[in-house]
């Protein structure tokens, strides 16, 4: 094993992590702001891609094309959102139909399993081919400024009073709706955004690599929570803003892209990949409750020694 090799594969590791922050941060809105279980992601992880490949190739700006990504993610999580709300089908259930739902609309959108991005009339924004260079193309630093902007615009939106009201359902829906919070409506806005983030990511993740594939979102609720659950694991005692707190996903999202490139550098089988991922969450999800567990044991016996 060459230490060489990975090194030359952390400014990769770095820009995909990046990219992937973006999509665990529309998980963190889910699943520790709503405290929704939402399965969608592996849909609109695709659909994002899906709606920008086609985009790009039919002449549209790029800028049109990363928003045009965007709102095909809040379509679907408005689809979530409904199945839940107006239909009383649980959130992940609904999550599980959309996502269903999704794969045949992905190959309807794209004609095929899979379509190239092609920036025929204009630059793409990032790709790989530049990750190694010096300029501002660089999608490193490209990528890393856009998840700032996203983090800021993110605290911005969360300290107002509809944002407060999100926060306020996922905390407690019953004591929301008895101070006049309709929470069947933050409930899909809250859906309709973080789906939204989803597809974003995904649009920037198919320009990195130059292809959307239907495929390419499998497994992507899992990458997010890693995401998430690194990132508190580790920092959610230094790290109490909110803002913070989404730069602590971020971070995770980098961590874990890293931990993942150490097991190939290792010589592990990529087949096992998924398996690997799954042991990761595990182990950082377990983490708090063996501290907690065990952390209260040694103090109720330090507690009856000095009794």
């Amino acid at each position: 094993m060459n230490i060489m090799h990975l090194v030359n594969a952390l400014p990769s590791v770095a820009a995909q992590g990046l990219i992937w922050a973006i999509m665990a941060i529309g998980v963190y809105i889910t699943y520790r702001i709503l405290d929704v279980a939402d399965l969608t992601v592996d849909g609109t992880m695709a659909t994002g891609g899906a709606v920008f490949a086609v985009l790009t190739v039919a002449g549209a700006p790029i800028p049109l094309a990363l928003l045009g990504a965007f709102f095909s993610g809040m379509a679907a999580g408005l689809v979530t959102g409904l199945f839940h709300t107006a239909c009383g089908i649980p959130a992940i259930l609904a999550g599980i139909l959309t996502q269903l739902a999704l794969y045949s609309v992905n190959l309807r959108v794209m004609g095929s399993a899979n379509m190239a991005v092609n920036g025929m009339q204009y630059d793409l924004l990032i790709s790989s081919q530049e990750v190694t260079s010096l300029s501002i193309r660089n999608p490193i630093f490209l990528v890393g400024v856009s998840v700032l902007v996203i983090i800021g615009a993110l605290y911005w939106f969360f300290g107002t009073e509809l944002g407060a009201s999100l926060r306020a359902t996922g905390s407690n829906a019953n004591m929301s709706r008895a101070q006049g919070i309709d929470t069947n409506f933050t409930k899909v806005l809250g859906l309709m955004l973080s789906n939204g983030l989803v597809a974003l990511s995904s649009a920037l993740l198919a320009q990195y690599q130059g292809f959307a594939d239907v495929n390419m979102g499998r497994g992507a609720i899992v990458i997010g929570l890693a995401a998430v659950i690194i990132g508190e694991v580790l920092l959610s005692r230094v790290f109490h803003n909110f803002a913070l707190k989404l730069c602590a996903v971020a971070i995770g999202s980098i961590l874990y892209y890293l931990v993942y490139q150490v097991v190939i550098w290792l010589g592990l089988n990529t087949n096992d990949m998924k398996l690997v991922t799954a042991l990761i969450v595990a182990v950082f999800l377990a983490i708090p409750h063996w501290k907690g567990h065990y952390l209260t044991r040694a103090t109720k016996k330090g507690g009856g020694t000095d009794a």
